[in-house]
């Protein structure tokens, strides 16, 4: 069966979804969720595990905690940055604070950092904040 795989950030099932249906807000077969959203989504390290190593779809995680003054200020860009990428990349967060694990496995060294994953594997990252447009560049290469 050719397809994307997308793994849903809600309940972890992988889905195949047809490339030419990205844009139209493919949902999860197992539980419904929207499978690409317009706006950055928030997950867990083990959500994260997952989706990074299945997914075909790039997936670009800003690692952020709650108290990082640049790290508040860059979530509305981010999450804007999202809806420009629809269907071409995902955008997730994951707190470091909550998921220590998170920032240990994947050797965060500062926040906010950003890293794109393809192909099972971390294409790249990038430390400090930007804005929308210099993430969506970023994210696009």
């Amino acid at each position: 069966m050719a397809g994307l795989k997308i793994t849903c950030l809600d309940c972890m099932q992988v889905n195949r979804v047809p490339e030419e249906k990205l844009g139209a807000g493919p949902k999860c077969a197992a539980c419904g969720a929207k499978l690409v959203s317009e706006k950055a989504v928030e997950i867990d390290f083990q959500t994260l595990q997952k989706a990074a190593r299945n997914d075909d779809l790039p997936l670009v995680v800003d690692f952020w905690a709650p108290w990082c003054g640049p790290c508040r200020m860059m979530a509305p860009e981010f999450s804007k940055a999202a809806g420009m990428l629809k269907g071409r990349a995902r955008l997730v967060k994951v707190n470091t604070e909550a998921e220590p694990k998170a920032g240990q496995s994947y050797n965060i060294r500062g926040i906010p950092t950003m890293v794109k994953f393809e192909k099972g594997r971390e294409a790249k990252r990038q430390a400090g904040a930007m804005p929308m447009a210099g993430i969506v560049q970023w994210a696009g290469q």
